[in-house]
């Protein structure tokens, strides 16, 4: 910090999992780095994920077939540039998390060669997915924040909030570029300003826009509305990933049961023990998740189930601890062992595949800003993300952002004049039941309005609740203080609003999205692609 409230760098990267750190690590040879951290530096989606990360390392596969592993399960909206970009650079960039040091399995072949294991989800014709057991997120998280920590061109900041990106609107300079942020430091109840040359948003997706949800507690969609208001255009957030099989226990809500599992022979099954995935696809279990999700979602209606089971009893039970031992010990902690029963399973909102526009160097419409990973839309995924191609994309995407970070960076930059946080005309609110009130109802109605199967009176309804919403969070915003759960709010309304908007504008039902008045597919197909309106809801200034 170089005077009060305020901070420089080279390169501000908000958000601390797989595509933040990797991203820090990949520059900070080279120039000033400091990391925003929401929580805790390890909290985030990285460390739940759990199946692993795909890459071409069987001689038998291809990334030819990677390739168009992908473009299927994207059901015809991926950017073929971007799938092609990342199956090419994957072998690269997990090569460099091995050298980083994540401890993904391996075992001696039958040459006494050692080699790395690969597993098999949904969607991938060959086995082509490292992992560390069953928690490979835990395993890449814990690597690179100890990586990170040693590193000394890199500051870390734990427990901030970004509050919004500063564009050159109100500076008398470019309004279409980044000079950094205004963030919220919860310990001191203070809003700080850090001026940066370049800024990147790694701050993952907005899946607790959903009553249920896979996702930790800071997956409000941040970087997203963020960068909306600051003038970047988003795309495709129709497509809100359902993970089909999320634990349904009352003491373990959001644990996710890995895809894995149903790739090593899990079957999923009705309450009566009969199996039901193969009279929806012929891929069966290993069809993509918007299809095993939407069957399941069927089901349950269909029975009037409050859950569905996914079962691997059949597989020996040493086969299950070695494989899965996380899913085990938790199962086990609730009073459910999967060597002998079914686990008891639900959809949770998991992925969001829509995001901040970008191209192939994580660039986005303002100069000097990047988005990475989750809270990117890249073109990768399309309209359904393919399993494991997540994590690699925050890795794939992190390496080509800091090679172009880099190759602009000026030693004699200078940074902008900014002014500091103005909080001279709001006071201490009395009513904070208020957002304790509108964030329950925000994602109770998501889920029933805007879940895995829509309509267009849904549609309807939820635009006209957000539209509401919004008006009493930008009033309360404008004339009290800051607090945590008031600037997650504001950006999970605003995310919203962009999923229900993106949801109407698509007049067809393709992988994620599923409308009932229109089940079909249009013969031609398009991202959706949200532009700003400038305007002073969408100006990255104090109120």
């Amino acid at each position: 910090m170089t005077r009060q409230n305020e901070y420089h760098c080279d390169v501000l990267i908000i958000g601390s999992g797989a595509a933040g750190l990797s991203l820090a690590l990949q520059l900070a040879d080279h120039a000033k780095v400091l990391v925003l951290s929401k929580g805790p530096l390890r909290e985030g989606s990285t460390l739940y994920a759990q199946g692993g990360i795909a890459a071409v390392f069987d001689e038998n596969d291809s990334i030819a077939s990677h390739v168009n592993d992908t473009l299927i399960a994207g059901a015809g909206l991926c950017d073929e540039a971007a799938v092609q970009f990342t199956a090419e650079h994957a072998k690269e960039a997990m090569q460099w998390l091995i050298e980083q040091g994540v401890p993904f399995d391996q075992y001696h072949d039958t040459d006494g060669s050692l080699k790395y294991h690969l597993t098999r989800e949904g969607g991938h014709s060959h086995r082509r997915i490292l992992h560390a057991a069953d928690a490979t997120g835990q395993a890449v998280q814990i690597t690179l924040v100890d990586q990170v920590k040693q590193h000394p061109n890199i500051q870390l900041l734990e427990n901030y909030n970004a509050i919004d990106l500063i564009n050159g609107s109100k500076l008398g300079l470019d309004a279409k570029r980044c000079y950094g942020a205004y963030v919220w430091n919860k310990t001191r109840a203070k809003v700080e300003t850090i001026k940066a040359h370049f800024v990147a948003l790694a701050t993952g997706g907005a899946s607790k826009v959903y009553l249920y949800t896979s996702n930790p507690d800071v997956a409000s969609g941040d970087g997203i509305a963020m960068a909306w208001r600051a003038g970047c255009r988003v795309a495709n957030m129709e497509f809100n990933q359902f993970h089909p099989t999320s634990l349904y226990h009352p003491d373990a809500p959001n644990f996710l049961i890995s895809e894995a599992m149903r790739g090593e022979g899990a079957y999923l099954c009705r309450p009566d023990g009969s199996r039901f995935m193969p009279e929806f696809d012929e891929r069966a279990e290993l069809a993509p998740r918007d299809i095993v999700a939407r069957a399941i979602d069927y089901e349950m209606k269909r029975l009037g189930a409050n859950c569905l089971y996914l079962d691997i009893s059949h597989q020996p039970k040493d086969f299950i601890i070695e494989h899965f031992p996380t899913i085990y010990a938790k199962c086990l902690s609730v009073g459910i062992d999967i060597s002998r029963q079914p686990i008891p399973v639900v959809p949770a909102a998991h992925y969001t595949c829509g995001g901040v526009l970008t191209n192939l160097n994580g660039q986005t419409d303002l100069h000097n800003l990047y988005a990475i990973g989750e809270v990117a839309y890249t073109g990768l995924h399309g309209a359904n993300r393919m399993a494991s191609n997540s994590l690699l994309e925050c890795v794939v995407f992190a390496q080509a952002a800091a090679k172009h970070i880099l190759s602009q960076l000026a030693a004699d930059a200078r940074y902008a004049d900014i002014a500091p946080w103005d909080e001279s005309r709001v006071s201490d609110s009395d009513e904070e039941i208020v957002i304790t009130h509108n964030w329950h109802e925000l994602r109770l109605f998501m889920w029933d309005y805007v879940g895995i199967v829509r309509t267009n009176k849904r549609l309807e309804r939820a635009l006209h609740r957000v539209e509401l919403l919004q008006s009493e969070i930008h009033d309360y915003y404008s004339h009290f203080r800051l607090s945590h759960n008031l600037l997650e709010l504001r950006n999970l309304a605003q995310v919203a609003e962009l999923i229900i908007r993106c949801a109407m504008a698509r007049k067809e039902s393709r992988g994620l999205h599923y409308n009932l008045d229109y089940p079909n597919l249009l013969s031609s197909s398009k991202p959706t692609v949200l532009t700003p309106e400038p305007g002073p809801l969408n100006l990255a200034i104090p109120p």
